[in-house]
């Protein structure tokens, strides 16, 4: 039973820092406070549930939750990211109604409030699937490593840091905003994919600000602009996360200590170390 936990524990570790590295590059990387980041996961989870239950093999949609969270993600940062500081934040926050909105009407397609059960199995053994979680999360951290490192990283950081500079100095922002943009949502849509298929079941729930909320404080507490940072802050409260299941003696109390827990981590990171464990830039 316990080692059943800590594997499923891991399973979500993987996925939940692919999340965060994505989320690093358009808001630690590049400046861009996309608050919307986990609509992209839920169209990823939603559209890899809906093609395997319809016959698609897994790994088509797995493919086609990344590329479609990409070019809707594309579409939007086109439009929006002209917009400075606040307009894009409550824009982007936006989106997180609008998808649940659609989720919750659209019956026809995602069943509404009952959501989608049943989601096929990519791997039957849960040991292996964590493995190949591991596996995916491997290659997304290592392809962040070399983004950053790269000339278009260097231009996203750039950006971040002097728009204005950058942009003086011949360089395109705006398209390189909206490819940070599509990048980001690439990874967060085969992050939902990998998701659906663990708990085989997705609702409208995912589009929820509760979730956002504990991939942000995972950003915070390893720090912007860091990659080993995201892997730090989110093992960390993955941690803080599975010791409340065993902590906490009421089922009922563990979502509110949670959220209490989450929020009183987050305080104290913003206090005593503003920059978290190892960021490189303000929050």
């Amino acid at each position: 039973m316990i080692i059943d936990f800590f594997i499923s524990d891991l399973t979500l570790f993987f996925i939940y820092l692919m999340i965060v590295l994505s989320f690093n590059l358009a808001f630690g990387f590049t400046g861009l406070v996309n608050l919307g980041h986990m609509v992209f996961f839920g169209i990823g989870a939603y559209t890899s549930a809906i093609l395997t239950l319809n016959g698609v093999p897994w790994y088509f949609a797995l493919i086609a939750a990344g590329l479609l969270t990409s070019l809707i993600g594309a579409a939007i940062a086109a439009i929006t990211v002209r917009l400075k500081g606040d307009y894009f934040q409550i824009v982007t926050l936006g989106l997180v109604f609008i998808a649940t909105a659609v989720s919750r009407g659209w019956e026809s397609l995602t069943r509404g409030a009952l959501g989608l059960p049943g989601i096929p199995h990519i791997i039957n053994d849960r040991f292996y699937y964590m493995l190949f979680t591991f596996l995916i999360s491997a290659l997304c951290m290592a392809f962040f490593y070399w983004l950053i490192n790269s000339e278009t990283g260097k231009i996203f950081q750039a950006i971040r840091d002097d728009e204005t500079a950058a942009a003086i100095l011949g360089k395109n922002t705006y398209f390189y905003k909206v490819l940070s943009i599509t990048l980001s949502t690439f990874f967060a849509g085969i992050a939902g994919s990998l998701f659906a298929h663990f708990i085989e079941f997705v609702d409208p729930t995912i589009f929820e600000l509760e979730f956002f909320v504990i991939i942000l404080v995972m950003l915070i507490v390893g720090g912007l602009a860091s990659i080993w940072g995201s892997v730090i802050g989110t093992f960390v409260l993955v941690v803080v996360m599975t010791s409340l299941r065993f902590l906490v003696v009421s089922p009922e109390l563990i979502g509110p200590v949670r959220q209490m827990s989450l929020m009183l981590i987050l305080i104290l990171i913003l206090i005593f170390r503003p920059r978290g464990i190892l960021g490189k830039v303000d929050v």
